[in-house]
């Protein structure tokens, strides 16, 4: 103890032989000593080094309750960072990269992921400020525990953060409950949720920098809708076309084969052993066997479900009836292991070779001729081909060319030339998906078909319209010839089978050649307003879907008479007015006015209404045909982009320096206008222009009309006459 206390004056510059100040201050010391023997230290955690100057091996420190500042971890804004990925994902999109796990150790990120989790979840929002303290600390266990390797995919028992909605107490189920737990299907954890929401956000835009721009399923910004719209623009004039079902792979590929496509632009060692984790992982799966029976309870003893607060209402009926209709080629999503909304990614990411492959295919196949009015140059189109009718499609003098767009795991290619050709190329196409895909594909799988027989994808039919336009153009001697033409148009229309066949799949309708309406019972309990309402949505959806459909009004009519026919006989079933015809005169066509149940009278519906005893009840939609609207011809751009992307590429086009330089010398050699003066230089021309048509005012007036014009020669009347308006 003295020799502690000699080392502790000689420090603190205590003499010997103290004085009264150096008594004070040892004395001092003694009680610093004191508190630092018994009082245990709390220092706050190290702060984690720059994220730059960590390895990317090296673990985070794990979070501590001491020190703990949730207000710091919601203050820094995420999307700001997501958005300086997508910038440097697009800025340099051939780079391989390394630092991934510097943007996997934001806590913004996390936030942001947990945020997208518990809308899933319980259907509502979650603002950063109202997170609470635990959960964020929850939410950086659970980061700390993906960085040291304590987390595990599918984990049913150990949670690091669960969902807003589960209130299930593991301690207290009991052993056959456990079981139940451990061997039945479950859903995704919540963890495992956030966890994928993380690592598709820090791929997504690196990858969507990379993908081909023929590829549709999967990304944002890219829907059925475009791949229809990319097939009317660049499909025309194309006779031969190879329609190719890859789906199969949606199923699963090795797992080899997929971390061999991602490190291909992915050398980050912990992102790659995640979800190589996720992939190796063994699901829990339930065979319809195994599960366990249940002993059917007596319906007087049934409790009716109450839904909690922040729970959605369920409309089962309304959800099957959507995806009932989802066509073929966008049916199955692809759920690779644990990966979950992590899986259409790695999809793409797998068949990205496959688009690769095809484009450099494109550029081989084509052979140009100078005979050809329209596809005789590479890089641009010459004439209208919305309107390849009169360039004729075959033929050795012809430009041979070809197209392809892939939706998912279906690929659908455009030929112009030879039946040869194509079979060469479907050939080609056939050892490449062995050799890179293992997939064993067949002449039958890869059909070759023609134009006149109608090409089905996406529920649509491309045929050849047969058109009669008029021709007008100027002969010699200036005389006007109008001629009528014969030719072909690409057609783009809804397929009526696969909707009858959608129809009869959900029961509201029987029969192929004279299709009967059938009353959906399902409904049966709904109030008029609510069927109504749901039918409308329906209604709504194929409308939209069928968009850009040649026969769009057609196809909705024919909807809109099947859904109005099965309502119609579930109102005469149900309130016993045995026809459909009484439920049409008292309800009107498109059965909005209230139905009642015993006497078939509509009642004082006014009345009712303003008293708050009934619902509103609205019409259905589109019960004529001339109510339903047109098919959407806008023109599409070639070489489209999403808007996002667009903005993205705008960004990084005007902070390149050449742009700014070229600006520059824009607006030096022709001045800046602006669109006021713009605005004045378009009346004055028009007063102008129509002076000679107004009834004359006298000599002088035609005389400053002639000066005004002699100055406008000269580049200054128009900008005088713009400053006097």
């Amino acid at each position: 103890m003295h020799r502690h206390l000699s080392l502790l004056r000689r420090r603190l510059g205590i003499r010997a032989s103290p004085t009264d100040d150096d008594a004070r201050a040892l004395s001092t010391a003694i009680t610093a000593v004191r508190a630092l023997s018994y009082t245990p230290l709390r220092h706050p955690p190290p702060s984690p080094p720059p994220l730059s100057h960590r390895r990317a091996s090296s673990p985070i420190p794990p979070s501590s309750d001491a020190g703990f500042d949730s207000s710091s971890m919601t203050k820094d804004d995420g999307f700001s960072l997501l958005t300086s990925l997508w910038i440097d994902s697009f800025r340099r999109p051939d780079r391989t990269v390394t630092d991934l796990s510097t943007h996997l150790a934001r806590a913004e990120l996390w936030i942001i992921a947990f945020q997208k989790a518990c809308a899933d979840d319980t259907g509502s929002y979650v603002s950063r400020s109202a997170i609470s303290k635990s959960a964020l600390q929850d939410l950086l266990s659970l980061r700390d525990a993906v960085f040291d390797g304590r987390f595990r995919w599918g984990s049913r028992l150990e949670f690091f953060i669960r969902s807003p909605r589960d209130r299930l107490d593991i301690a207290s189920l009991s052993k056959r409950k456990l079981k139940l737990l451990l061997t039945t299907t479950h859903p995704a954890p919540f963890q495992d949720r956030i966890v994928q929401e993380v690592l598709l956000m820090i791929l997504e835009p690196l990858y969507e920098a990379r993908f081909s721009q023929k590829s549709f399923a999967f990304r944002a910004g890219r829907t059925a809708h475009t791949v229809i719209r990319t097939i009317r623009r660049s499909f025309a004039g194309y006779l031969w076309y190879i329609k190719g079902d890859l789906s199969t792979i949606m199923d699963g590929l090795k797992v080899g084969m997929v971390i061999n496509a991602l490190m291909r632009d992915v050398r980050d060692k912990r992102v790659v052993d995640l979800i190589k984790s996720a992939l190796v992982t063994p699901v829990i799966t339930t065979a319809p066997s195994d599960e366990p029976v249940m002993k059917k309870k007596k319906r007087k003893y049934q409790k009716k479900r109450v839904l909690a607060e922040d729970e959605p209402k369920p409309d089962p009926y309304w959800l099957q009836t959507f995806f009932g209709f989802a066509p073929e080629e966008a049916e199955k999503l692809p759920s690779w292991g644990h990966c979950g909304g992590l899986s259409p990614l790695l999809a793409n990411v797998c068949l990205d070779e496959l688009d690769r492959f095809m484009e450099a295919k494109i550029k081989d196949f084509y052979c140009p001729s100078k005979s050809d009015v329209i596809w005789n140059d590479e890089e641009e189109e010459k004439g209208n081909t919305s309107w390849p009718e009169f360039v004729p499609t075959s033929g050795p003098d012809k430009t041979r060319r070809m197209d392809y767009v892939r939706y998912g795991g279906h690929v659908l290619i455009g030929v112009r030339g030879p039946r040869a050709d194509a079979a060469g190329l479907r050939r080609e196409l056939i050892e490449f998906v062995d050799r890179t895909f293992g997939l064993k594909l067949d002449n039958e799988s890869l059909p070759i078909e023609h134009i006149t027989k109608g090409i089905m994808f996406l529920d649509h039919v491309l045929c050849r319209r047969v058109v009669y336009p008029t021709l007008r153009y100027t002969a010699s001697g200036g005389r006007i010839v109008s001629e009528k033409g014969v030719g072909t148009l690409l057609s783009v229309t809804a397929s009526l089978k696969q909707c009858v066949r959608q129809f009869r799949k959900l029961g509201f309708l029987k029969g192929d050649k004279d299709p009967d309406p059938q009353p959906c019972f399902r409904m049966f309990h709904a109030t008029q307003a609510h069927t109504n309402a749901q039918m409308n949505k329906l209604l709504s959806t194929m409308v939209e879907w069928y968009r850009y459909a040649d026969n769009r009004k057609k196809i909705v009519n024919f909807c809109s008479y099947i859904i109005r026919g099965s309502l119609a006989k579930l109102y005469a079933a149900k309130y016993k007015l045995r026809s459909r015809a009484k439920v049409y005169k008292i309800a009107s066509r498109n059965l909005s006015r209230p139905l009642k149940e015993k006497k078939g009278m509509s009642p004082e519906y006014h009345k009712l209404l303003q008293m708050g005893l009934v619902d509103s009840v609205d019409g259905l939609q589109f019960t004529r045909m001339s109510l339903v609207p047109e098919t959407d011809y806008s023109p599409f751009p070639r070489g489209w982009r999403p808007e996002h992307e667009r903005a993205v590429l705008e960004y990084l086009r005007l902070e390149d320096p050449k742009t700014v330089e070229e600006l520059r010398r824009c607006l030096r050699e022709e001045g800046l206008v602006t669109p006021q003066e713009n605005v004045s230089m378009l009346v004055w021309n028009y007063k102008r222009n129509a002076s000679p048509l107004l009834p004359l005012a006298g000599e002088k007036e035609e005389d400053e009309l002639g000066g005004v014009g002699e100055e406008e020669e000269n580049g200054e009347g128009s900008m005088r006459a713009a400053q006097g308006m």
